[in-house]
């Protein structure tokens, strides 16, 4: 009997503290142990602003989206693939979990082509550098992780067919692999844990969230800046393969597996209009 598929992606913000690490791990085990099969993908944007100011680099974006030079580059991979991904690893593995680091240009995991220049209001078109474009996931070789029991922890990086390597936005990478799986669940942990119509009143939390609800959540303010293109990626998934997706705090304890019952009491869960 096939596993079901849970997709995890944790922010470099929930991976600075030990603490919230160490409960993320928590979390995977139970999911784990109660026999999910899991993938991770991490982010690391403030591991990354830190190391970027020792090198004396300054992070470029327009709209929020990072334009990576080739020293950037050089930063982003030991950020993501050293620091981020190997403090994954490590907490995974003192929890129990079967943890296997690696990035998108590991076996050719994530395949990618540079993206082309953007035009953006006021600025023109705009040369994004060494940032890429998803064109395929090797399900091939994610499946054959999973069927050894491992859990891939992966760093959002693509690599094209001669080896040039590229930043992927990790939202991007991990509706990709969400959807190229089939994913029962996605899971897309946040500090604030959820969607609030007051981010001040944790009672205010919404438990579920549809297309039609979104739009008018997105007219109001309520969902808004950065978590706008967020929530609408995550529903379009659900039209894609995905089973349903929950926005969480991963450190929340019990938190995942009481997502894999569907118990809504934690975070909000993304589903298709009835």
């Amino acid at each position: 009997m096939k596993k079901p598929i849970a997709v995890i992606k944790v922010g470099g913000d929930m991976l600075l503290n030990p603490a919230d690490r160490a409960g993320f791990a928590s979390n995977l085990k139970d999911l784990s142990d109660a026999g999910w099969s899991c993938v991770v993908l991490h982010g690391g944007g403030p591991q990354l602003n830190a190391l970027q100011a020792l090198h004396g680099l300054r992070p470029t974006k327009i709209e929020g989206r990072r334009i990576t030079g080739e020293a950037d580059l050089l930063v982003v991979k030991q950020a993501l693939c050293g620091e981020v991904n190997v403090d994954l690893v490590a907490s995974l593995l003192a929890q129990g979990v079967n943890a296997f680091g690696c990035h998108g240009a590991s076996g050719g995991l994530i395949r990618a082509s540079k993206r082309p220049p953007m035009e953006f209001a006021g600025h023109g078109l705009v040369d994004m550098g060494e940032v890429g474009d998803i064109e395929k996931i090797n399900l091939e070789l994610l499946d054959g992780l999973l069927a050894m029991n491992l859990v891939p922890v992966i760093a959002s990086l693509g690599v094209d067919q001669n080896g040039r390597v590229f930043n992927i936005n990790a939202d991007t990478t991990v509706a990709a692999i969400a959807s190229a799986i089939k994913a029962d669940v996605l899971i897309l942990s946040t500090m604030v844990g959820g969607i609030f119509k007051d981010i001040k009143d944790k009672q205010s939390r919404l438990s579920e969230v549809t297309p039609s609800s979104a739009s008018a959540l997105i007219s109001s303010g309520i969902i808004s800046d950065g978590m706008i293109p967020k929530v609408q990626e995550s529903l379009a998934l659900l039209s894609q393969g995905v089973g349903s997706i929950v926005i969480t705090n991963a450190a929340e304890k019990g938190g995942f597996l009481a997502i894999s019952k569907g118990d809504n009491s934690i975070g909000t869960r993304l589903i298709r209009d009835i």
